[in-house]
Formats: structure tokens, C-alpha cells, sequence
């Protein structure tokens, strides 16, 4: 599971240069706590409520950051102005994939690192690795859309009897539709009794 989370963090930091020095990480940090592009005016003044520094000094330094890949920047009139690439979480994750990659024992040195953490710090990691592998239990599927008892299927008996099948016993004649009901109530027609006396 740790060995996961850092291969993780591996392929998330390939691209991260290599870390910084004392005064790159000064602006730098500055760079990513401010989370907008920056100018060297501004960085200086900051910087030198701390030390006394010379603004080519810290425009050298931000050339060095925007070369190596830390920055990026974008001209503003006759200055430049400087934004992060990466964040500050990727660059400690960069230091802590390289200091683990190169003991010669990495799961011993993660056995050690997890001995120097604070619980809090341990409970930080452990959330770490929940978000990097995704739910134990993803939810479940969705029922099926038929119920677990559908309707009763008509019976046999039960289906209406086609028009054609009701007509079959019973076919129409074309021209005798009303031969039934004319002659309804009226005396039937019977032939003249034939004369068997002989003339008489």
C-alpha cells in the first residue's frame, strides 16, 4: 500500500526539477504563497524585511528558476512577471521521492520515516492514501429495472380472441348480410299442394 502511494508520487514528480537552493527556496516560497504572477520589485521588497539583498541578485535568481523550469514568465511592458509551474506539495513530494530512491533499503527507510511521524502527521497519510487508491467498497450497482416479481403473464384463457379467429366459424357471404332479418315475423312460403285425385 506505501509502496503504491510513492510510486504514485514517482510518476507525479518526474518532471519536477532538482531542489532548490537557500536563496531559490526564499523566492520560491514567495512565488507559491502569493499564487499569482509576481515581478522582481516585489519579491525583493519582501525579501529584505529579512536581509539586505540587491534586486539583480534576486532578478539572477528568478532567470535561474524561469531556466531550470520552476517559473514561467510573461513580459509586462520592460519587466517580466513570474508565475509558479508546480505547486509546493509537488516539489516535497520530489524531495521525499529522491531521498527515499536512494536508500539501498527504501522499505526499511519508510519503516524509519513512519517512526519519526506525529500522529497527526500519520493520520495525514493515511488519508493521503485513501485518495490515491479510491474506495475499498465502490457502491453497488443499481437494481435492475424489472421488479423481483413482475406482473403475471395473461393466461391462456385469458387473451382476447382475435376478430378474425371470432369470424372464422361464421363467414360473411357478400350480398347476404340481411337474409336473416328479412323474412322476420313473416309466414314462410310453402309450395301448392300437389292434386292427387285424378282431375277431381
Amino acid at each position: 500500500m506505501f509502496i503504491a502511494l510513492c510510486v504514485t508520487y514517482a510518476d507525479m514528480v518526474r518532471t519536477v526539477p532538482r531542489p532548490l537552493g537557500e536563496l531559490e527556496d526564499a523566492v520560491m516560497t514567495r512565488v507559491w504563497q502569493w499564487n499569482r504572477p509576481v515581478t522582481v520589485r516585489e519579491v525583493l521588497e519582501d525579501i529584505q524585511r529579512d536581509r539586505s539583498i540587491a534586486y539583480t541578485t534576486v532578478m539572477t535568481v528568478l532567470d535561474n528558476l524561469h531556466q531550470k523550469g520552476w517559473v514561467r514568465r510573461e513580459a509586462e511592458g520592460r519587466a517580466y512577471r513570474y508565475e509558479a509551474v508546480s505547486t509546493r506539495a509537488a516539489y516535497a513530494a520530489a524531495l521525499m521521492n529522491d531521498s527515499w530512491s536512494q536508500s539501498d533499503n527504501p522499505a526499511a527507510a519508510l519503516v524509519a520515516f513512519f517512526g519519526m511521524m506525529s500522529p497527526e502527521q500519520r493520520e495525514a497519510l493515511t488519508d493521503a492514501v485513501r485518495m490515491v487508491q479510491g474506495p475499498e467498497n465502490p457502491p453497488s450497482a443499481p437494481p435492475p429495472e424489472n421488479p423481483a416479481n413482475p406482473p403475471e403473464s395473461a393466461g391462456p384463457g385469458d387473451a382476447e380472441e382475435p376478430a378474425d379467429a371470432r369470424n372464422a366459424g361464421n363467414p360473411e357471404i357478400p350480398g347476404t348480410e340481411n337474409l336473416g332479418t328479412e323474412n322476420q315475423g313473416k309466414p314462410a312460403n310453402r309450395p301448392p299442394a300437389q292434386n292427387t285425385e285424378g282431375g277431381r
